[in-house]
């Protein structure tokens, strides 16, 4: 059976490698020694059914366990007091005239943001799943979570991402990861009516930020314990004799990732961007990207100096999809070595996998630090 997102591109990338990029930025990915024997690279086209046969695994384990309940606010007028009492509501409906007061309370419930969510994740990924009696499994679940008390109305993923697991409720976090993927593995497929589609800026800026979490991602999950992958990191200025204002409006820096590597010492700052590595120069010549080594050279630059060793001699990565041709290349800048380095999105899962090891170690040596 041949699907809508079979041999389909967003941009120049297959389908199935934007999968594989959401597998390395989801949190099921960092989650999969709990799984087993769990083969997630081997077979990117075969992504949706295997997060579906591990989300109706879980799910149906969860419903033999029986579900987490949460609580719930209601108002509801009552004949007895419930809760707390809304004194407005009671005395502008004129509502103790009729024997009745209005009552705010927690009500525990089955009908939970977290369980609506799985709900919403075995209807979506039981339509983008390959095998049809695994898609019957998918609409078996649904079905019976509506029947529990689930209601059909998703909560937004915003509200699914600010859940917190505690001990009583760490067996959801599993489930709750899978539902995620699973929803996520839809979304390049929902607005496929070609095979290939140009990224608008809206669907651009989400593929860079994939791409970004992919990578740290990949590298928390797959590299040896002696690393310390670190995203999202918040560097300083060394800001002398400021003006009254300035530290309101001077730029933050922030890293994409930044990893250390514990043996050796070694600090590698990555910059993720998801563009063509090279540009037009001024002259019709072909050159990096200016702006971006100033970046790099501003982060690696503004932390050396200031006692910290690892800094002293940290090097950087600027990392970017290939297109047309594999680059790699690099240059020491003030004894810090900058290095400018494609991966291919459109080659298989283990390419992928070889060329994101191969790009952090170190330039020009067969030393190999993973």
């Amino acid at each position: 059976m041949e699907l809508a997102h079979d041999n389909a591109f967003v941009g120049r990338i297959p389908v199935r490698n934007l999968w594989l990029l959401m597998l390395y930025a989801s949190d099921l990915f960092g989650l999969q020694r709990e799984l087993g024997e769990v083969s997630f690279e081997e077979e990117p086209d075969e992504l949706p059914d295997l997060v579906a046969r591990i989300l109706v695994d879980i799910v149906d384990r969860r419903i033999r366990r029986q579900l987490n309940r949460g609580y719930q606010t209601r108002r509801e007028n009552l004949t007895r007091v419930r809760g707390r009492i809304d004194m407005l509501k009671t005395e502008r409906h004129s509502l103790l005239q009729r024997g009745l007061v209005a009552c705010e309370f927690e009500e525990m419930t089955i009908d939970t943001p977290r369980n609506r969510f799985v709900l919403h994740a075995l209807q979506t990924i039981g339509v983008l799943v390959k095998n049809q009696d695994l898609a019957h499994e998918c609409r078996v679940l649904a079905n019976s979570l509506k029947l529990m008390g689930v209601s059909g109305i998703a909560p937004t993923r915003k509200v699914i991402d600010g859940e917190r697991f505690g001990r009583h409720d760490a067996a959801d976090r599993l489930m709750v990861a899978a539902a995620k993927l699973a929803v996520d593995l839809a979304m390049p497929t929902e607005s496929l009516g070609s095979h290939q589609m140009v990224l608008p800026d809206r669907e651009g800026h989400w593929v860079r930020k994939l791409f970004e979490k992919a990578v740290g991602g990949f590298y928390a999950v797959v590299l040896p314990s002696e690393w310390r992958v670190k995203p999202g990191r918040k560097l300083s200025w060394q800001v002398e004799d400021p003006s009254p204002g300035i530290l309101s409006v001077l730029p933050n820096m922030v890293t994409d990732i930044v990893l250390d590597h514990t043996p050796s010492g070694q600090r590698l700052v990555i910059d993720t961007k998801f563009n063509d590595i090279f540009t037009n120069g001024r002259f019709g010549n072909t050159s990096l990207r200016s702006k971006y080594i100033y970046q790099m050279y501003g982060y690696l630059m503004s932390q050396t100096g200031r006692g910290k060793p690892k800094w002293d001699s940290a090097n950087g990565l600027l990392l970017h999809p290939a297109v047309g041709a594999m680059v790699d290349e690099w240059v020491t800048i003030q004894g810090h070595t900058i290095r400018f380095a494609t991966v291919d999105l459109t080659a298989s899962a283990a390419v992928v996998r070889t060329q994101l090891l191969r790009v952090i170690e170190p330039a020009g040596s067969a030393l190999l630090l993973w």
